[in-house]
């Protein structure tokens, strides 16, 4: 696992709190977040309950992702990303990630991620590559509408994300396949 950390050289920003009742910081992701498309026994690609709270005056909207810097890829492998959360929603419903991005309020949509699926798509490092990062991050942005079309990247959401950012909450669970 590299000590690489996806923020490093985006702008500094005050921290809020973000919590789980699915995903711990530095737990391994439950079963249920591991990936059935990527073929991982018994995977469910069911997005994680998230709640937050305590975000920058201001905030205007929220987006949600998902990262994993260590897949062997040279780019890292986005598993998630949701734009233009309203402001007033504080939370995600587990499974609001589904296909038909039932738990996902009015107004917010999710984009493709790497697996061109705009959807949640759970944990699945390699078998015996050793444990692999998921950075779940919310971000306070400072504009209702980040300007990013339904089918953009998470790439070029994160872009956009670096010139509107207020403020940035992060849980990072991990996962590792043995054999």
């Amino acid at each position: 696992m590299t000590a690489n950390n996806p923020f490093a050289r985006l702008p500094e920003v005050p921290s809020f709190t973000l919590t789980s009742s699915t995903v711990a910081d530095g737990q391994p992701l439950p079963t249920a977040q591991l990936s059935a498309a990527f073929g991982v026994p018994g995977g469910e690609d069911v997005s994680p309950q998230l709640t937050w709270s305590g975000a920058p005056e201001g905030t205007k909207s929220y987006a949600v992702t998902m990262y994993d810097p260590d897949a062997p890829t040279g780019s890292g492998f986005w598993h998630w990303a949701v734009a233009n959360i309203p402001a007033s929603v504080t939370s995600l419903p587990e499974g609001a990630g589904d296909d038909t991005a039932s738990g996902i309020p009015a107004g917010a949509f999710q984009l493709p991620g790497d697996a061109r699926a705009a959807r949640f798509i759970g944990g699945a490092p390699p078998a015996g590559h050793g444990a692999h990062r998921y950075f779940i991050t919310v971000h306070a942005l400072d504009v209702e509408d980040i300007g990013v079309p339904v089918d953009g990247t998470p790439a070029f959401l994160g872009f956009n994300i670096a010139s509107h950012i207020l403020g940035r909450a992060t849980i990072v669970p991990t996962a590792e396949i043995t054999a």
